[in-house]
């Protein structure tokens, strides 16, 4: 059964649009090299708003996953929540947990941590951004065995991290043809990520009806190579929501759609309708 069951870690990872994606042969490079840009003049982060997503594979209703952004110091604090739902959870149980923290100014990560619950594998899991050494130091522990891990890896002088990457990813331009390339790491090796800028499209959700741009993200390593296809819907605007994200893998395609947005002090506070 689990060869042929999805690993629902997605449910997070698509909705939170880490990753990369492989642009056509006339979209125009920019930037020629990876790298990660500084903040816009003016940029602003929407703290105290949680992103509430429905996640659906195979026309069932297969998980929830949730993405919150608050101020910590200097830096801002990326919360996100994926759990399987339903009849996927009696197939394969997901319970994951994300703390991702990056500089509001450089966009360079500082400290990705998680705790995964994915079937019988469960693992803590810290990765430290040290700039000054060059190195991601990752320390994990499997909860099963008390197995424990701890290995460096060579880091450049700013890159983003699984979690933090969606908001990098909303700060860019995203002009349909443009293509963006920068550093991402999990714990491993460094990839270089490339962000594609598609089409406009206007998209329905639980949330409402979004003008929206898509994206889609690839990358030649990493949690995403030779795995299939991702697209990312953000609002065509300034704000940049994902409001949805799609999968397609061998297993199926698994759909997120935003449901709502919760602001701090509220529980089911609506988007507005159409953007």
């Amino acid at each position: 059964m689990r060869g042929r069951t999805p690993r629902f870690r997605l449910l997070l990872a698509i909705s939170l649009a880490l990753a990369l994606a492989a642009a056509t042969p006339s979209a125009p490079q920019s930037p020629a090299v990876a790298e990660i840009r500084p903040a816009p003049s003016g940029h602003t982060f929407h703290n105290g708003e949680t992103l509430v997503y429905g996640g659906e594979w195979r026309l069932i209703h297969a998980g929830n996953a949730t993405i919150q952004i608050s101020a910590n110091g200097n830096e801002e604090h990326v919360h996100g929540v994926a759990d399987s739902a339903g009849a996927v959870t009696l197939l394969y149980r997901i319970h994951d947990r994300f703390d991702a923290y990056f500089d509001s100014r450089t966009f360079c990560s500082s400290k990705i941590v998680k705790h995964t619950e994915e079937g019988l594998r469960r693992r803590d899991t810290q990765i430290v951004f040290d700039y000054g050494a060059r190195q991601a130091m990752l320390d994990e522990t499997n909860l099963r065995n008390n197995e424990k891990k701890h290995v460096p890896n060579e880091l450049p002088g700013c890159a983003t991290d699984v979690v933090s990457a969606i908001f990098y990813a909303a700060s860019l331009p995203l002009q349909p043809g443009a293509s963006y390339m920068f550093p991402l790491n999990d714990g491993g090796k460094t990839v270089t990520v490339t962000l594609a800028v598609q089409e406009r499209e206007e998209v329905k959700t639980p949330a409402g009806t979004f003008r929206t741009v898509r994206v889609e993200p690839s990358a030649p390593e990493g949690v995403l190579k030779n795995k299939g296809h991702i697209w990312v819907w953000y609002t065509d605007d300034d704000q940049h929501i994902p409001v949805q994200a799609r999968a397609k893998m061998l297993w199926g395609t698994l759909t997120l759609r935003l449901t709502r947005i919760d602001k701090t002090g509220t529980t089911s506070a609506s988007s507005g309708g159409e953007r």
